[in-house]
């Protein structure tokens, strides 16, 4: 009856750690990350770009570091790369490491973000 009772709870006491480890999604999934330096400077710019950018080809995870000014993207690079990935965010309106911003795309951002300059490069005016 002794082991019983321990073993009984070694099994309740595992299973609860079992429970408690966070579960990585795409674990066991070969994923690729860049890092895309741009030009976002406000809350706007971060939300206009990983709301867009995640529906890419492949896109898992995309976080914008506005303080460093990066874009990290993470992806499975059998659907995408970093060349298609500066791409899309080029269309958006914004910056891409040395892609510059679509024009068009960059007079259609919120009016916060085309005066800061987001698309374009620091001391450039359009």
């Amino acid at each position: 009856m002794k082991y019983l009772i321990i073993l009984t709870l070694f099994l309740a006491s595992n299973s609860l750690m079992a429970q408690t480890e966070a579960v990585d999604p795409y674990a066991g999934k070969k994923l690729a990350h860049v890092a895309i330096q741009s030009s976002t400077v406000c809350d706007m710019c971060e939300k206009t770009i990983e709301e867009n950018l995640i529906y890419e080809k492949g896109v898992k995870k995309v976080d914008v570091d506005l303080a460093a000014n990066k874009i990290h993207v993470d992806y499975d690079p059998r659907k995408n790369s970093p060349e298609k990935l500066r791409a899309a965010v080029s269309k958006l309106g914004y910056m891409a490491d040395d892609l510059p911003g679509d024009e068009a795309a960059f007079k259609k951002l919120p009016l916060c973000c085309q005066k800061e300059g987001c698309g374009k490069p620091a001391g450039e005016q359009r």
